[in-house]
């Protein structure tokens, strides 16, 4: 075997047989890169999320309707904030220059998908905050996780999101009206929806341009 033929689409590590050869070469990497990310596995946990938002609303009995859907997006944020996590570490980033392109590409769609999933997860049933509190909430939470993969990495990026659901947990039954915790918002509460996107494009730029904490095991 030659040095080329390692390098042939055909044979590069992880790439389907039918992509190979057939798909320009930014499809393969945008799929390589999605794939070392499990974003494949973090479309099935956000379609689990929608499911299980689902069944709560039919068995949820709680005074407050907020409460188990504010615990599913943290869930789902969660789990955008772990596809951060990339094998490969400074090695990647040395020799990716269309590494920001992706990275901003794969937290934007999971984002969408997340909304989607949960959109879907929620039709036919009673939301009472409706389509908008979930959207907001889902894109401030994920915001949290973006940044805190920043500190951690993106293995541990799920601890922020999850944090601040249970801290505005405490928020919501106290009644607070602080913008920022906006999980505990209305609809339409306009310092709600400034704070959740405020959160959401720092920490995408942040995450974008810097990417997730790496360690030197990652290089392996």
């Amino acid at each position: 075997m030659t040095a080329a033929d390692t390098l042939t689409p055909a044979r590069f590590p992880g790439a389907p047989a039918w992509m190979a050869g057939r798909l320009p070469a930014g499809f393969r990497l945008t799929w390589l890169h999605l794939r070392t990310r499990r974003v494949p596995a973090g479309i099935v946990a956000l379609a689990v999320c929608g499911a299980g938002l689902r069944a709560a609303l039919h068995w949820n009995s709680s005074s407050d309707p907020q409460q188990f859907p504010m615990i599913v997006e943290a869930g789902a944020a969660a789990v955008i904030a772990v596809t951060t996590h990339g094998p490969f570490g400074e090695v990647e980033r040395a020799t990716g220059r269309w590494l920001p392109s992706l990275r901003l590409l794969g937290a934007v769609g999971m984002c969408g998908l997340a909304i989607l999933a949960l959109q879907l997860g929620v039709t036919g049933a009673s939301l009472n905050e409706g389509i908008l509190v979930l959207a907001r909430n889902v894109i401030g939470f994920a915001g949290l996780g973006l940044a805190c993969s920043l500190v951690t990495g993106g293995l541990l990026a799920w601890v922020l999101p999850l944090g601040y659901m249970a801290f505005c947990q405490y928020a919501l039954t106290e009644a607070w009206s602080a913008p920022w915790t906006w999980p505990a918002r209305p609809p339409a509460d306009r310092g709600g929806w400034i704070a959740a996107m405020t959160v959401l494009a720092v920490a995408l730029l942040a995450y974008t341009l810097r990417g997730p904490r790496t360690r030197p095991s990652d290089n392996a």
